[in-house]
């Protein structure tokens, strides 16, 4: 029996699935709206929510938890770009790198009092296509 098995697979296979809910997640702290389909969005949510928990705790095993749910790559820095960075001239680390502190600092500040739903929908039209219900993810204001 299947009971109580939530599953969201729309034509994907599972490695699809997870890159895709992880790239999502990473546009969605980057951005703090997105627009999407009402499915997708639905189960975004659940791990928008969880990334926000793990950012509340702010251990150590949460950080690492988050980086491998959001498949988070670190490129190491050449000596060189080592230097400036410190110099403080030139960023170079990745877009991924400012995610995890997106979320470790400010999303976890501005939800530190929240105990749980911190993501909302807003339905939109329908898309120009293929008809599907397209809708906004955010996180609240608060």
């Amino acid at each position: 029996m299947r009971h109580r098995k939530h599953t969201f697979k729309i034509g994907r296979t599972a490695s699809h699935r997870r890159c895709l809910i992880a790239n999502m997640l990473k546009s969605l702290i980057e951005h703090g709206r997105i627009e999407t389909t009402e499915r997708k969005a639905s189960e975004l949510r659940r791990h928008a929510d969880r990334m926000v928990t793990l950012a509340k705790k702010n251990t150590l095993a949460a950080r690492r938890q988050a980086i491998a749910a959001l498949m988070i790559t670190y490129n190491t820095l050449t000596p060189k770009q080592a230097r400036a960075q410190k110099a403080g001239k030139e960023d170079h680390r990745n877009g991924d790198r400012k995610v995890i502190g997106t979320l470790f600092g400010e999303l976890a500040a501005r939800f530190a009092t929240r105990n749980g739903g911190y993501t909302r929908i807003i339905k939109k039209e329908f898309r120009v296509g293929d008809n599907a219900p397209s809708c906004f993810i955010e996180y609240l204001p608060q």
